[in-house]
C-alpha cells in the first residue's frame, strides 16, 4: 500500500527490527506471487513472511486469536479471583510440606 508520495504504508514500528534481503527465484513464480498479493491486498514482504512462518510451523495469527477465544469461552464461568492469593496459598503449602520432611 502506497500513499501519494509513493511511501510504502505497511510498514510498522517492527519493521525496524527488520532485515532486508535479496531472493533470487524464477520469473513466473514472482508473477504469481505478484498476482496472488495484488488479490489479496498484501505486500510481497506480508505474503513471502506469511508462507514461511507456515512452513516453519509459526502459529497464525487467526488460530492464535481463535485458540484465546476458546480459552476465555473456557473460562468465562469461573468468575474473578485475586492471583496473589492463589500464589500465597500455594507458597504456604509447600512451605508445610517442606517443614514435615
Amino acid at each position: 500500500m502506497m500513499d501519494i508520495y509513493g511511501i510504502s504504508r505497511s510498514y510498522t514500528p517492527d519493521m525496524a527490527k527488520a532485515t532486508k534481503v535479496l531472493v533470487t527465484m524464477p520469473d513466473e513464480l514472482l508473477e504469481r506471487i505478484d498476482r496472488e498479493t495484488k488479490s489479496l491486498g498484501q505486500t510481497r514482504s506480508d505474503f513471502l513472511q506469511e508462507a514461511a512462518r507456515r512452513r516453519l510451523g509459526w502459529p497464525d495469527p487467526a488460530a492464535v486469536d481463535a485458540a484465546l477465544e476458546r480459552g476465555r469461552t473456557a473460562l468465562a464461568g469461573l468468575g474473578g479471583f485475586e492471583s496473589a492469593e492463589l500464589i500465597r496459598s500455594e507458597r504456604e503449602e509447600r512451605d508445610a510440606r517442606d517443614q514435615r520432611r
